[in-house]
């Protein structure tokens, strides 16, 4: 409806009611008494905008003066409402209820409506204007319209304490800190006292630092507030908890509380279970468990407390707590149900834990296909996510749809995928920073770059994380001027990059662009971070500037952190230096399993195999477990020593406790340690019971088997191999060449040689060369040998010719022998 139109319909309509004379009487809160019809019709037009409709008739150009948006918007909504009014059952009737009882109201619109039904009618005979103002503030600031808060507390005749601490609790509330904290100095100006209920709203605004924090710490102590109740200090333990270096603060206030209720002691136990202190938890839950009712377990403290173990694989531990979880009667509340059901995702229960939940809100689902996609089963996430929608009257939501996308992910299922999108569109999701972000996340790991700016470039109101999942996808491509554009936009758009920002783009970068990104992290003061300093070491090692990465070492006096203490002694092992490797995790306080293995590998590859099997006690014994890396450089250690007997220990520990581990990575080391350790019927069975084999996995069979001379099984799984699509590479064809020299298939073996580089565009390098050369001298084919050396399109080195002239040397002997017979 344009402005002239609607004009025209407040106009009609007043003049109708003008004289139908269809309106309740009013009741005059200045006055305190009713008044007529007839003169409260007059007056609710005049503000409707009947006076200003015929001016804005007349006088068109005067549109952008008299309206604002905002007010061209009410306008329609009061017209809207007042036409309805005279129908049966009519919205109308709905917004005069909600004007008694505003906590009611349930939508943006609903909220506008009241809010020109105020304007039009004023005061109702059982709300003042002052409860009805602060309720409708409220209501725009929940349903995010915080613009029309400001411009009603603006416009407010009066206001209360109330008011302003619905004002900055909006503004807490979205992240507008300055402005909440100048509400804040204005209401103390006008001698209005702040609550407890104003400094927990500035308590809970996530932008607020430590050192401000402490600042209205001071503020409520001086008042008295922290000893009136809890609430205060219970705002203050949150405020603090959000800050990983506050704890000793968190305890000290904790202490200090005069009066705690069961939200105190929950925090509390949010705030252990946040920085991965379970045994404190425990205890904090003990010492909730022996108090009065009155302070006692709520759902909220299981809440609290199964979400802690989630990064804690101690599934002995959440059965004790499910019990209690039985005990307290909280097993039937779908909040608790769902935290455990996250739960036991990780011991592969999730689902099982599902079909016993009592209720299945669309969280619960939701937890289930989060489990599933996060799985190594994310195709289940599909099934159960057409389940859902089929056989359930629930609506997907953002976190579905999101959870979604992440599965696709996992299976590259493009089309899926843009199924998912589809639903957004559809309900409206893609503009949300939080499901735009997943697109844009689903769409670079499918390297649809394209795609994934398109829904980028979607997202209304962006943040961090969308900024940082579109630099990641370039990154990935190793678009770094992509990248680097895109951080500079972000700059320039307002947003401060935080270190994973640099971190992706310095990933990337090349040696020119590199020398900029250290001086901005230096200039932002990101250069200490772990993260930025560790790419900043790899991108220095990638671009050939092996000196200027290992000046991260000792540069000032500090230890490195474990992240860039590994990359170290990463470039250290990729240039031979194990030495250092080994003295720089000598001084090392807390290694994880990345750096035993970084280490384990330095002593494999110095030869130090004593001291690779120490190492492995040594880290067994430590909270650092092993992993596939970690077995794969000890299997390499049992092939280099051909002990067979630690290598299937080896293999035993493995099964007995992680099968798991016993990847397609692990596998092939396996086969290959075997095959060279003599015991070929071990490497054929872990092969058949691979579910996954690669190009690696049937070049060691093939391997194994011609060491041991089955080369027509060799070269039978060598054809199995490429019936299966696999393409053979130069590391297969030495393999399968070295199996026909053992036994004398020259012409087997020529005929693989001219397919190398025919068929599939292997060019032969020169230990290709040699063992050609040697298959064909080796059995008398001289001639053959010689002019295949001639042909080579690079020099033959010292090897061929001795395999040559070896060649020569045993063919004269056999014709002497010959001879003398």
């Amino acid at each position: 409806m344009g402005r002239t139109d609607l004009a025209k319909k407040a106009i009609d309509l007043a003049e109708k009611r003008l004289s139908t004379d269809q309106w309740p009487e009013y009741y005059d809160t200045r006055n305190g008494k009713f008044i007529g019809k007839q003169s409260r019709l007059y007056q609710t037009w005049s503000i409707a905008g009947f006076l200003t409709s015929k001016m804005l008739l007349e006088n068109p150009e005067m549109a952008s003066v008299l309206y604002w948006d905002e007010d061209y918007d009410l306008l329609e909504n009061c017209v809207c409402t007042l036409s309805n009014s005279t129908r049966k059952n009519s919205n109308g009737g709905n917004i005069k209820r909600h004007s008694h009882d505003p906590e009611k109201i349930r939508s943006l619109i609903e909220a506008k409506s009241l809010h020109a039904l105020v304007i039009t009618m004023g005061s109702f005979p059982t709300q003042e204007p002052l409860f009805l103002h602060n309720n409708i503030i409220s209501k725009y600031s929940i349903f995010g319209d915080v613009v029309m808060s400001r411009k009603l507390f603006d416009e407010m005749p009066q206001r209360n304490a109330v008011s302003y601490n619905t004002m900055i609790s909006c503004y807490s509330r979205d992240g507008f800190l300055q402005e909440a904290l100048g509400l804040f100095s204005e209401m103390r100006r006008c001698d209005f006292k702040p609550t407890q209920f104003t400094f927990g709203s500035l308590l809970s605004c996530h932008w607020l630092d430590v050192f401000e924090g402490m600042q209205l710490q001071a503020l409520i102590e001086k008042t008295g507030l922290f000893y009136v109740d809890a609430f205060a200090g219970t705002a203050l333990l949150g405020m603090y908890g959000r800050h990983e270096c506050c704890l000793d603060e968190c305890l000290g206030i904790f202490e200090a509380m005069p009066k705690k209720n069961s939200v105190t002691w929950n925090v509390m136990i949010s705030i252990f279970g946040q920085m991965g202190y379970l045994e404190d938890c425990i205890l904090m839950l003990s010492e909730l468990m022996m108090m009065s009712p009155a302070v006692g377990i709520s759902e909220c403290t299981f809440v609290n407390l199964l979400s802690s173990l989630e990064e804690v694989d101690d599934i002995r531990l959440g059965e004790q707590i499910h019990g209690l979880v039985i005990k307290y009667g909280f097993d039937d509340v779908a909040s608790v149900y769902n935290c455990l059901i996250k739960m036991y995702a990780k011991s592969g229960l999730a689902e099982k834990m599902f079909g016993y939940a009592p209720v299945k809100d669309i969280v619960s689902w939701n937890t289930l296909i989060s489990a599933m996609a996060n799985s190594d089963r994310p195709s289940k996430a599909l099934d159960i996510f057409q389940k859902m929608c089929t056989s359930t009257g629930l609506s997907p939501n953002e976190t579905t749809l999101a959870n979604m996308l992440n599965s696709c992910s996992k299976l590259h299922n493009l089309s899926y995928g843009e199924c998912i999108h589809g639903k957004m569109i559809k309900k409206r999701f893609e503009s949300h920073v939080y499901t735009g972000s997943a697109l844009v996340t689903f769409y670079t790991k499918c390297d649809k770059m394209q795609e994934a700016h398109t829904c980028f470039d979607a997202i209304t109101q962006k943040n961090l994380v969308a900024w940082n999942s579109l630099m990641l996808g370039y990154s990935n491509m190793g678009s770094s001027s992509s990248s680097i554009r895109l951080l500079q936009e972000m700059i320039h758009s307002g947003y401060y990059p935080n270190g994973l920002s640099f971190s992706i783009v310095i990933k990337s970068s090349l040696k020119r662009e590199l020398l900029q990104l250290h001086s901005l992290t230096i200039k932002m003061g990101y250069h200490e971070n772990p993260y930025v300093s560790s790419s900043l070491i790899s991108s220095y090692a990638r671009n050939g500037l092996v000196s200027d990465a290992l000046i991260f070492v000792g540069s000032d006096n500090t230890k490195l952190p474990v992240v860039s203490s590994n990359i170290i002694a990463w470039i250290y092992n990729r240039t031979g230096q194990y030495e250092k490797t080994q003295e720089l995790y000598a001084e090392m306080e807390n290694p994880d399993a990345i750096s035993w293995n970084i280490l384990i590998a330095a002593c494999s590859r110095n030869g130090d195999y004593k001291e690779t099997l120490e190492l492995f006690e040594h880290m067994r014994r430590s909270q650092a477990f092993p992993d596939n890396y970690t077995y794969v450089s000890l299997f390499s250690v049992c092939t280099k020593l051909c002990n067979l007997v630690l290598g299937s220990s080896l293999h035993g520990l493995i099964v007995k406790t992680d099968f798991k581990m016993c990847d397609t990575f692990v596998c092939n080391t396996m086969i290959d340690m075997y095959g060279k350790c003599g015991s070929i019927d071990s490497s054929i069975k872990i092969f058949n019971e691979m579910t996954r084999k690669n190009i690696f996995s049937w070049t060691a069979l093939v391997s194994a088997l011609g060491l041991h001379g089955y080369v027509n099984e060799a070269l039978e799984r060598y054809r199995e191999m490429t019936r299966t699509g696999i393409k053979p590479d130069r590391v297969t064809f030495l393999a399968v060449l070295s199996a026909c020299r053992h036994v004398g298939l020259v012409e087997e073996g020529m005929d693989l040689f001219s397919q190398m580089k025919l068929k599939y565009g292997v060019e032969p390098d020169i230990e290709h060369y040699l063992l050609v050369v040697d298959l064909l001298t080796r059995y008398g084919r001289i001639k053959e040998a010689e002019l295949l050396i001639l042909s080579m399109h690079i020099a033959p080195n010292a090897q061929i010719w001795r395999s040559f002239l070896d060649g020569c040397k045993k063919q004269r002997t056999i014709e002497s022998l010959a001879l003398a017979a």
